[in-house]
């Protein structure tokens, strides 16, 4: 079964928008946490994106993986790297992360097309 993660991460915003307006300290401070996780220092960005899309994969959650294969794919994580970063996630979670990372490399897949495909000029 495939799945559409771009427009995942589309319909996902929407509730998370919600979200933030129904509890706005709550979702500040998760926001102010999230900032602070993913800032470059010894890791850099994109590392720390790596990390995130494995651990969505070992924890099963589709609207991570979703996220965070667009986060890698948008700070130039090669089709290299997130594969070795799903064999981490299958080795760390066993048989229910391989299937996982089937997801989460469909999701990567189709947001570096997306990236790569040409901007069309407005008219």
């Amino acid at each position: 079964m495939s799945k559409d993660w771009i427009e995942m991460t589309r319909s996902l915003s929407g509730g998370l928008k919600e979200m933030r307006g129904g509890a706005p300290d709550v979702m500040k401070a998760f926001s102010t946490i999230a900032q602070a996780a993913t800032k470059a220092g010894a890791l850099d960005t994109k590392t720390k994106e790596l990390i995130a899309l494995a651990i969505g994969v070992a924890v099963r959650c589709d609207d991570c993986i979703a996220f965070h294969a667009k986060a890698a794919s948008d700070r130039g994580a090669s089709s290299e790297e997130i594969l070795e970063t799903l064999g981490m996630a299958i080795y760390m979670g066993a048989g229910p992360s391989v299937m996982y990372a089937a997801h989460a490399l469909e999701a990567y897949n189709q947001f570096a097309e997306k990236k790569a495909e040409p901007v069309a000029a407005a008219g």
